[in-house]
This record gives structure tokens, C-alpha cells and sequence, in this order.
């Protein structure tokens, strides 16, 4: 098989991936990207788009433009996400309604795995007095993180068009961010049941207001990642996981109205035994991908 073909498939199947993740409330797309070796690249990809290349189109052709955009990236990259998330939305609801502690679980080793990926690159285990800056950081953003997600989950506003745009735009933050998923945004928001139902019945209004916040949030977000990555990758990172564990009491398999409690003391069954298997695999799940794609990711800077 050509060389090309094979490089296009594997690529799509990192874009299925990547969209897996962003399908379910764990791990982010952006982690899965990282993980997965290719998200400098898209981060550069989507953050060189800019009027300057439909000047490009326009005085040196389709080919130049093509290749500027680094299109056949993009596009076999997000068909892949696209595709995962139409088929994937609709059993990530069904298994949050069905086998929430099981699935929580499951997500809870997904992240807790790629905190440790993200922050490999680092200076944050160096002991010395840029690590006591990175901490810092990670607990200030950490704090952040946790007041943002700890506000109540905002209800009554997932028929509202300017608020399903509004949450598009800040989902696509996430998806691009190594950290916490766009899906998981919408649960925060209350549409993360509007948004599965809308795909699930091609409610095509919906879907293209959302499209549009997205397609928005990326452009816009992606120059300030590019910008901030290239000048300051360590800081990023260390950023990132600090709202990633700001963020990850949400996983938290057991809870009663909302507020997290022991599996000892949860009143239902607490599948513990399966949630400690489930947590295992997760974690060493995302362990593998890594190890499979360890001379492609960020390295230390």
C-alpha cells in the first residue's frame, strides 16, 4: 500500500481519536492530540489561518494556498473527529445514563493518566526555583479551575441560539486545550444532552449554530495556544494541568446531589471492585498510546 495512504489512515485515525475523546466528559481532544504526537502541528495548522490566505488563493492559486493551509492535514484530521463524534455522542449518553459510576471511573484513569503525560516535558519535577514558579502556577490555575467547575450546572438556556453559539465557542477552547474535553464544557453548561440529542436526529439548525461557535472558538482560540506555546511551552503546560486537576473532583464516580461522597458510603451499589479495574485500565490505556507515540510527542523544551 502507498506510503501516503497509510500516513492519511493513520492520521484519521488519530482524528476518530481525538474525537472519541471530546465525545465523552473526560480527556480533551487537545490531550489526545499531544498524546498522539500531532498537536503542534495542529495548533500551527489552524493558527495560520488568516485573510492572508485567501490573498494567497486568489494571487498564487489553489496549489500554493492548499499547501500553506497544510489542507490535506486539516481536513482528514477533522473528518476523523467529525465522524467519531456522530457515532460516538450517541453511546456516550447512553453509558453516562446507564453506567455512570462504571464510566466515571474509566474517565477518572484517563485523566489522571495524562496529567503525568503533559507534564513530562516540564521543568516542574526539577526542583529548583523554575519548578516552584510551575507549581505555583499549577495551584493558582488549579484553584480557577475548581471554582469554575464547581458552579451549579446552568439549566433553562439549551434552546437559547446565541447561547448554544456562546457554548460552542468556549467547548472549542477545550478541544484544542490539553486538558478538560468540549463535551465536558457542555455538561457544565447543560447542553451536553441537547447537543447528543441534536446530533443523534440531525437537527441541522442547531447543529450549525454550534458548528459556527466552534469553527470561531478554534480560529480565535488557536493564535492565542500557537503564540503562547511558542513562547511559552513550559508555562502552558504546567497551566493546563493545573485545570485539569482543578477540574477532575467532576470525575468523581459517587456522588449524592451533586456532592462527591466515599463508595463506603454511597446507599446503591458502588461497583467498587469494577470502578478500581475500570480506573486501572483507563490510566494504563492512555499509558500505551503514549509510549506507542513517544518519539512524537512534545519534548522537553
Amino acid at each position: 500500500m502507498n506510503n501516503n495512504i497509510i500516513k492519511n489512515i493513520k492520521l484519521y485515525t488519530k482524528g476518530m481519536a481525538m474525537g472519541i475523546a471530546d465525545a465523552f466528559p473526560g480527556i480533551s481532544g487537545g490531550t489526545m492530540a499531544l498524546i498522539l504526537g500531532i498537536y503542534e502541528e495542529l495548533i500551527n495548522s489552524i493558527g495560520n489561518i488568516n485573510f492572508s490566505l485567501l490573498l494567497s488563493l486568489k494571487q498564487n492559486g489553489v496549489r500554493v494556498f492548499w499547501k500553506e493551509l497544510n489542507g490535506t492535514f486539516l481536513i482528514i484530521l477533522f473528518s476523523g473527529v467529525i465522524s467519531s463524534l456522530i457515532v460516538f455522542m450517541n453511546l456516550a449518553s447512553f453509558l453516562i445514563d446507564n453506567y455512570p459510576i462504571l464510566i466515571w471511573s474509566f474517565f477518572l484513569g484517563l485523566v489522571s493518566a495524562s496529567i503525568h503525560i503533559i507534564l513530562k516535558p516540564t521543568d516542574i519535577f526539577n526542583f529548583d526555583k523554575k519548578a516552584v514558579q510551575s507549581w505555583r502556577l499549577v495551584l493558582v490555575s488549579g484553584v480557577i479551575s475548581y471554582l469554575l467547575t464547581s458552579l451549579p450546572q446552568l439549566n433553562g438556556l439549551n434552546e437559547n441560539i446565541i447561547f448554544i453559539f456562546f457554548a460552542g465557542f468556549i467547548a472549542s477552547c477545550a478541544m484544542i486545550l490539553p486538558g478538560i474535553s468540549g463535551s465536558y464544557i457542555l455538561v457544565i453548561l447543560g447542553l451536553y444532552k441537547t447537543m447528543s440529542e441534536a446530533l443523534i436526529n440531525f437537527e441541522l439548525f442547531k447543529i450549525l449554530v454550534f458548528g459556527k461557535g466552534v469553527v470561531l472558538g478554534l480560529l480565535t482560540f488557536s493564535k492565542v495556544v500557537k503564540w503562547g506555546y511558542k513562547k511559552y511551552p513550559n508555562k502552558i503546560l504546567v497551566l493546563m494541568t493545573g485545570l485539569i486537576i482543578g477540574s477532575i473532583h467532576k470525575l468523581w464516580p459517587w456522588k449524592l446531589n451533586e456532592i462527591n461522597v466515599s463508595p463506603l458510603s454511597f446507599p446503591k451499589e458502588n461497583y467498587l471492585i469494577e470502578s478500581i479495574i475500570l480506573f486501572i485500565v483507563g490510566f494504563f490505556l492512555i499509558i500505551l498510546i503514549e509510549k506507542k507515540n513517544s518519539g512524537k510527542n512534545i519534548q522537553k523544551k
